[in-house]
């Protein structure tokens, strides 16, 4: 259920707004966050990069006309988006029709992170080894986490772990969860096909993969339209593994997902319902204030310092 949860209530890097506002608190922090999106989404690659002084003006110009380009053309599909989740919410709703909006967010943060590749294609030729290296040790340290978090300790300790990410993800939603509801969540996570080793392996795979295009990149030789078409190969394969079995087990967690929320959903009381629309409600005013408001009218605050990572 975790890859499921974090298309719907964690913030993906780019994407960026309307998805931190589902973890957050009040339209002001909704609207604080969307507006500091490209400078969060830049240290966010940074701690990757470590871009130099010669990149980052590039990096930050291309993730503001990003930001541009969603307030206009993706926010309207988000607005209506939460518009069909408030016609569902006080309904019974299916499993298939979950996935359905699984798939709809998946498709807009696709679209999203498209607009970026051109932006990593082009500053790829001036990596140096030492940001190579730099990356290839930030990928290790965030193995090194996911491992901590969702493969150590003992198998009651990653459900517990697992259970109270989701409680605390619906609860954001719902409001507190009654006990059939946290038995519904128990019993989703006992008898998940959830395999952290094996979604390591594929974490690692596509760590790998990354970095051999960004070297491949660094040739001369390519043109930039080849450049391009290579980090969209890229960013199909990080979305979408090669292997045909790992695609199947994917597939396999996200009917588990979309059927728990499914069941999760319909035992909710009329007054978790209520409250679901009214924070739908209060996320389609974020979104239709955002859209409708220009980069210079932005009241983002001043840049911050990277945090360590």
């Amino acid at each position: 259920m975790r890859s499921i949860l974090r298309i719907f209530f964690q913030w993906a890097p780019i994407i960026g707004a309307l998805l931190i506002s589902l973890a957050l608190g009040g339209c002001s922090a909704v609207r604080l966050g969307y507006n500091s999106g490209p400078t969060l989404t830049y240290w966010w690659l940074d701690s990757y990069f470590d871009f130099d002084d010669a990149q980052s003006p590039k990096v930050r110009n291309d993730l503001q006309a990003v930001q541009d380009w969603h307030r206009k053309q993706e926010l309207p599909l988000l607005m209506q988006k939460l518009k069909d989740l408030q016609a569902m919410a006080p309904k019974t709703v299916t499993a298939d029709q979950v996935c359905s909006v699984v798939s709809d967010l998946q498709t807009r943060l696709q679209v999203t992170l498209e607009r970026v590749t051109p932006t990593i294609a082009a500053i790829a030729p001036s990596l140096q080894d030492a940001q190579l290296e730099h990356m290839a040790q930030e990928f290790e340290r965030r193995d090194r986490t996911w491992r901590e978090e969702w493969i150590d300790g003992t198998l009651a300790e990653r459900q517990q772990r697992r259970v109270k990410q989701i409680v605390d993800r619906a609860e954001s939603f719902y409001g507190p969860l009654e006990s059939a509801q946290l038995a519904v969540v128990r019993e989703h996570i006992s008898k998940s096909s959830f395999d952290g080793p094996r979604q390591l392996r594929e974490m690692q795979r596509r760590h790998q993969d990354a970095l051999q295009v960004l070297r491949e990149l660094r040739n001369p030789q390519l043109s930039s339209s080849q450049a391009n078409t290579q980090m969209r190969a890229l960013l199909e394969r990080t979305l979408k593994a090669p292997d045909p079995a790992y695609r199947r087990y994917m597939d396999n967690l996200t009917t588990e997902s979309c059927a728990a929320m499914a069941a999760l959903h319909n035992s909710s009381s009329a007054e978790q319902r209520t409250r679901l629309i009214q924070t739908l409600q209060g996320y389609e005013e974020d979104a239709r204030a955002l859209s409708h408001q220009s980069p210079s009218n932005s009241d983002a605050p001043p840049e911050p310092a990277p945090s360590p990572m």
